[in-house]
């Protein structure tokens, strides 16, 4: 099985390369944004054609959601335009297409888990360019499969964990929102998840959401960093995060659907947030 997979140097395609080690039935290419620009149309159908993987794994996104704001253009290219040209690259070169998207796609507004029916509403730029992105590729190819994630994290890049470790270790104090709710999720975790479902050459097309079980604050999930640290940070709740993309207050996703077709467990984010220490 050959196995292709884009945006290799961010923190989800590093990810996926460590977790490659542990599936020597496939073939893996890594990709980089340098060494394979989704947005040079052209470029891509060719390379797809000429290698004839089974499956594209994207993890290529603009992922800065405060900045996307101010770089709409940008947000829409990566998020969308180009993962449409990949979709109909990946239809034409009879490769499935595995694409991840985000809970940012719902506002927020309910106070029960998010299921893959419910209606779609993003505050936000990223949030609106990652579900024109999905739309895409439902209208390019049949041969998919989206997940969608939450406040995903790891060891690699810059994310949440890093942040919160980073000025723990500094010594800084730490002003932590209460007011979003969600479910952290390990990267490797995901990348796990879904090398096993390759691995199972699954057909089972369609929409799912994969996060960590469980749900969490941003002061919850900081304070559950700090004490797997065993820092003595001073650590306060804040309900005044001020920022210029407006989030969702509750973006906890349902994993009933993802749990009932591929039959593999789920970490609870605590229980996964312990095997980076």
């Amino acid at each position: 099985m050959k196995v292709l997979i884009t945006g290799a140097g961010g923190q989800l395609g590093q990810c996926f390369k460590k977790q490659a080690q542990h599936f020597p039935e496939i073939e893996f290419t890594f990709t980089t944004s340098q060494e394979l620009d989704l947005s040079q149309f052209g470029v891509v159908g060719v390379y797809m054609r000429q290698n004839k993987f089974d499956y594209c794994i994207n993890c290529a996104a603009y992922t800065n959601v405060e900045h996307a704001e101010k770089e709409q253009e940008m947000a829409y290219l990566v998020n969308a335009e180009s993962v449409r040209n990949l979709a109909e690259d990946c239809e034409d070169a009879e490769t499935t297409l595995i694409h991840f998207s985000t809970d940012y796609v719902f506002d927020g507004k309910k106070s029960t888990p998010y299921s893959e029916t419910d209606e779609t509403n993003p505050l936000n730029v990223y949030g609106a360019s990652k579900l024109l992105g999905e739309q895409y590729i439902q209208e390019e190819t049949n041969r998919y499969l989206i997940f969608r994630t939450s406040w995903l994290y790891s060891d690699i890049g810059k994310n949440f964990f890093n942040t919160i470790r980073t000025k723990a270790e500094a010594g800084e104090t730490l002003n932590i929102t209460t007011s979003q709710s969600g479910s952290p999720t390990n990267a490797y975790d995901l990348a796990e998840f879904v090398l096993k479902i390759v691995s199972a050459k699954t057909e089972a097309y369609g929409i799912y959401h994969y996060s960590n079980m469980g749900e969490a604050t941003w002061y919850d999930f900081a304070k559950e960093i700090l004490r797997l640290m065993n820092s003595n940070t001073t650590l306060n709740e804040s309900n005044d995060f001020q920022t210029l993309a407006e989030r969702p207050k509750y973006s906890v996703l349902s994993k009933t659907k993802v749990l009932e077709t591929f039959d593999l467990p789920i970490p609870n984010w605590k229980e996964s947030l312990k095997q980076l220490f």
